[in-house]
């Protein structure tokens, strides 16, 4: 053997032999969310935002145009939507969702 085959193969046969760990149980993939459900979920989220956002920020942006008064609410309730309110909300649906699933199962 020459010098190159013994310093890689040591390395080929670790590698052949490493096997990633198995979970005990594989995690079972979440029902897909109905689209008729996610629109209503995110309404639940956007609307309310918008509406106190609408009223906080009227009287700091009362002669803006409409399109950046528009600009600016969307700057903030988007991503508090996305990032905060739609994940909660989400979750609670999954929560009633197996409660449901599991008491109709019994």
């Amino acid at each position: 053997m020459d010098a190159a085959s013994r310093t890689t193969a040591p390395a080929v046969a670790r590698a052949a032999t490493f096997q990633p760990p198995q979970s005990a149980a594989p995690a079972a993939a979440p029902a897909a969310v109905s689209i008729h459900v996610r629109a209503a979920i995110t309404w639940l989220a956007i609307f309310p935002l918008v509406a106190v956002g609408m009223m906080a920020a009227a009287p700091l942006m009362e002669n803006w145009h409409p399109v950046f008064r528009a600009m600016a609410l969307t700057l903030v309730v988007v991503p508090t939507a996305v990032y905060v309110v739609l994940p909660r909300l989400f979750a609670v649906h999954g929560r009633l969702a197996r409660r449901r699933s599991t008491s109709a199962g019994s």
